[in-house]
């Protein structure tokens, strides 16, 4: 009994491995829901709390959306936006019915601004007009990649039905994600700018990722925000030989926080 008692109060406390930067994450871990720190390099988590509560996981959903999309093999394919692919709020990028872009230019647009009318327009194009084709790409993906305790209903990250993930099944995604160097392309941009093919309307979007643009050592990954999910992030840290990925659910205080975490780790 006293060995089940012990077994259950360890599930429910943080996990701390670098006793260095302790005081800093015991600081920031009352500000969120959920957080889960892994050294890719060493293959070992550095701290997590509540890293398997389903939780909304808000835009870090298009990470899924996106690597869909480049796996797809049609980055290069010519999606013309139509009035289905228009109807998210907000739209963020507000493409017309009509225009025409490669399929990259959409997936850009999605990773770097978190644009929901991108997003919407990946899904109902590799859907082959049917969103909810896609959606259950990404479940099967999903399960694929072990992500457990993941649903998804809808390509954004919209708090519709039970869309919900983890911080632990995210990190997962976004470690798989990484492997591929088309993805890490394209979140460690901090601006990117395209024209519709068919108008020459040109598209600006700077990052969403308030890191990316001022520490050197981040190189991606993705935001999210909704009323319900609270201020999510992944962050990727890297210098010499560090190499560190984080996942923050409902987090108060978001940047000056993950400032915190990362910097007592990287410096």
């Amino acid at each position: 009994m006293r060995f089940f008692l012990a077994v259950l109060c360890f599930m429910f406390i943080p996990t701390l491995v670098f006793s260095d930067s302790s005081e800093v994450f015991h600081k920031i871990e009352k500000d969120l829901d959920s957080i889960i720190i892994k050294d890719l390099n060493k293959k070992r988590l550095i701290f997590t709390k509540g890293e398997n509560q389903r939780l909304s996981p808000a835009s870090l959903t298009k990470i899924m959306t996106a690597i869909l999309a480049i796996e797809s093999g049609n980055m290069n394919s010519v999606v013309t936006i139509t009035p289905e692919m228009k109807k998210v709020e907000p739209t963020i990028a507000n493409f017309q019915v009509g225009e025409k872009f490669y399929l990259k230019d959409l997936v850009h647009a999605a990773l770097i601004r978190s644009a929901n009318d991108a997003a919407n327009s990946i899904a109902i194009y590799l859907g082959k007009g049917n969103k909810q084709l896609f959606v259950n790409m990404m479940n099967i993906k999903a399960k694929q990649l072990g992500m457990t305790n993941t649903n998804f209903t809808n390509p954004c990250g919209f708090d519709a039905g039970n869309h919900r993930s983890t911080a632990r099944d995210l990190l997962v995604l976004t470690e798989y994600a990484i492997k591929n160097p088309t993805f890490n392309s394209i979140v460690k941009l901090d601006k990117y700018s395209f024209s519709a093919l068919n108008t020459n309307k040109k598209y600006f979007f700077t990052t969403s990722n308030k890191l990316l643009k001022d520490e050197p050592y981040i190189i991606g990954v993705k935001t999210g925000y909704t009323n319900k999910a609270g201020a999510c992030l992944i962050a990727r840290a890297k210098k010499g030989n560090q190499d560190i990925l984080m996942v923050m659910l409902n987090a108060h205080n978001r940047w000056p926080n993950a400032k915190k975490a990362l910097d007592s780790i990287m410096n």
